[in-house]
């Protein structure tokens, strides 16, 4: 099986992988002309990868599965990611498509998904990137200056002297007059002293705050009741729904769910929505929000997928938060920047509790955060040890 082959699968999985127009699919194809050579370098591709979603634009495309392909090798057989956790991620995210999974179903002994449990890897070390300082310019030699512009300077210099004296004269002239005229000799007058003038104390410039880390709490997650679900016009994979979120006009919502559930299994049901992520466009139609499911731990095609459900009686609308004094009050981010990857960071903790209880563990504190409404925690129907998603 061949790099090509696996990736023209996916292709005719998801036809917009090629792209969606003459210029896009010209700058995909070059990149997927690239990633042999990206994959040969892990270190770069991480740094090159670290704020990146996906090689060409907000979306995925075939480059995307040509590196996955590219990379499959290095990343099974490479047991230490704690220097390539950029690479790792854009792995993972790649392998858990709906196009990569239909082609791992249509070859199911090529570039097979890989299993690897992120909780139990070393937290990689934060890297505090130093502010470079410009060196100043030196000046030139003043004397070297001063000589090579006398020529220039020497007559200008001379001509400011006279027009000076001139100006003077001029002055004490018209000084005389006025103190003539009020009566005032100048014997008696007193000069007044100039006050100083008092030097203002240099304004202090308040320290820029760093910026947050990822959390949680940025995200912002509600219950929505699906009011319409139809199957895209124009991708067999994607259902495009219509969400009421608690807001004057329903979200539309394009999900990859067609595999794992019907139609019928969809409309009219409370779900949890996240609205804050940046709208992509998926074969034309925009998306505004993302349906959170879960997805079994032993992969989609083989345990299946499932909404994960807010406490019953929840009305659309209603705000979903992470137990914790850290989290719980926390007002979410307006919308998330794609370059920051928030969502990226938080979402590999997000998953099912032993109870079903929908939860995210900080990666750093093992603590464990419950998903919940103020009515009670959101739970999955029936998977234990299920990722969010």
């Amino acid at each position: 099986m061949s790099v090509a082959e696996f990736v023209a699968a996916a292709t005719k999985a998801e036809p917009s992988l090629a792209g969606e127009n003459d210029k896009a699919k010209a700058e995909i194809s070059k990149l997927e002309s690239q990633t042999e050579s990206m994959a040969a370098d892990l270190k770069s591709l991480n740094d090159k990868l670290t704020p990146l979603t996906y090689l060409y634009e907000n979306a995925p495309s075939s480059a995307d599965v040509s590196l996955y392909c590219h990379l499959h090798q290095p990343i099974s057989s490479n047991p230490e990611f704690s220097s390539i956790p950029s690479v790792l991620r854009y792995f993972l995210q790649i392998q858990s498509l709906p196009p990569t999974e239909s082609a791992h179903k249509q070859f199911p002994n090529s570039f097979p998904p890989l299993d690897i449990d992120i909780s139990k890897l070393p937290i990689p070390p934060r890297q505090v990137v130093e502010a470079v300082k410009k060196e100043k310019k030196p000046k030139a030699d003043a004397s070297a200056a001063a000589s090579a512009q006398e020529g220039v300077f020497g007559a200008a210099v001379a001509a400011a002297s006279s027009v000076a004296a001139t100006a003077a004269a001029v002055v004490g002239s018209a000084v005389e007059t006025v103190k003539s005229a009020a009566g005032v000799e100048d014997g008696n007058s007193k000069k007044k002293e100039k006050k100083e003038k008092k030097e203002k104390p240099a304004k202090v410039q308040p320290a820029k705050a760093e910026p947050l880390a990822p959390m949680p709490s940025m995200i912002d997650m509600r219950v929505g009741k699906v009011l319409d679900v139809k199957k895209h016009p124009d991708a067999e994979s994607l259902y495009v729904e219509q969400i009421d979120v608690g807001e004057a006009e329903p979200r539309t919502v394009c999900s990859g769910l067609v595999k794992y559930m019907k139609e019928e299994q969809i409309q009219g049901a409370t779900i949890i929505v996240i609205c804050n992520l940046k709208p992509v466009t998926m074969r034309g139609v925009k998306s505004y929000a993302m349906l959170l499911c879960a997805s079994s731990k032993d992969g989609k095609d083989e345990g299946g997928m499932e909404f994960v459900l807010p406490p019953e009686g929840s009305q659309p609308g209603e705000r979903i938060y992470f137990e914790g004094e850290k989290y719980e009050n926390e007002k979410p981010e307006e919308q998330l920047n794609p370059k920051k990857k928030i969502f990226e960071t938080i979402q590999p903790g997000f998953t099912t509790l032993d109870t079903r209880e929908a939860a995210w563990i900080d990666p750093e504190t093992k603590s464990v955060h419950k998903i919940r409404t103020k009515d009670g925690v959101c739970r999955a129907p029936s998977l234990v040890g299920a990722s969010l998603s």
